[in-house]
């Protein structure tokens, strides 16, 4: 399943959503595989929105090793876990809530710390740092895998465009108080720690996100934030979609595998 692609970014694009859902399935699987190889631990960062239902091809795959995942979320919405606009809930519910994995093994905001986004900001990042500082010598977190959604602006977690947060350097997790699309107060990873990943992967289906999709593929230039994604290598970006999305792109798409070699070392 290795690629030594000659673009910076793998474009992998399916005619169904089963069949798209399956595929992030034996991605996951795959970069799962390779970090328990290496330290026997999956660490990875989800995205709200509609990607958790893009990962119930996970829900009892074979081979799929809960007990070693431990998990953050890209971004959350300053509101209790419970609420109909938490990321959390929304991935507790259509994903997490169907498998083994424990609270444990869960990275939640402190909900006692609503009424303060930069000390909660800065209390989820504390929690990054006691994941990562026995893990990595670098000066930012390295996630085996980060998974994004993109919004119809472009923006992903709660990065916007035209935002004072894009050109955030220092911090790990920053607060936002003024999100253009509500709730207004939420935290969010900040580039550098999203561009430091091993992997990240987008998940964009459906043709509402043909025309933003092209302008993030095919004219980066722009700098929509999506676009600003760019592991440092050896990362790469991934992106899955589906062929109603990707129907006006341009930008060179690659086959997916089709077979999932636990056993084989390399990157996806």
């Amino acid at each position: 399943m290795s690629h030594q692609a000659p673009h910076p970014q793998v474009l992998y694009s399916f005619p169904t959503n089963d069949k798209l859902v399956k595929s992030v399935a034996d991605f996951v699987l795959k970069a799962q595989n390779d970090a328990i190889k290496k330290r026997g631990a999956f660490c990875l960062a989800i995205s709200g929105g509609s990607l958790p239902s893009n990962l119930r091809g996970l829900i009892g795959k074979k081979g799929v090793q809960w007990d070693k995942w431990e998990i953050f979320f890209c971004d959350e919405r300053l509101v209790p876990l419970d609420h109909e606009d938490s990321n959390f809930a929304s991935v507790d519910k259509l994903f997490l809530s169907e498998t083994p994995i424990t609270a444990a093994q869960v990275h939640t905001i402190d909900v006692s710390l609503l009424s303060d986004p930069e000390e909660l900001a800065d209390e989820y990042e504390r929690q990054l740092i006691a994941t990562f500082a026995q893990r990595d010598a670098a000066r930012y977190p390295v996630f085996d895998l980060i998974l994004l959604g993109m919004g119809p602006d472009g923006h992903t977690c709660s990065l916007f465009p035209g935002h004072a947060l894009l050109s955030e350097e220092d911090r790990w997790v920053a607060f936002i108080e003024d999100s253009p699309k509500p709730p207004a107060k939420r935290i969010t990873f900040t580039y550098p720690v999203i561009n430091h990943a091993y992997r990240v992967a987008f998940v964009a289906a459906g043709e509402g996100k043909q025309e933003v999709l092209g302008k993030v593929l095919d004219e980066p230039e722009l700098g929509l934030p999506s676009s600003r994604v760019r592991p440092s290598a050896p990362g790469q970006v991934f992106w899955f979609t589906d062929d109603a999305a990707s129907a006006k792109v341009k930008y060179p798409k690659t086959k997916f595998p089709e077979a999932v070699e636990p056993e084989s070392a390399g990157s996806v």
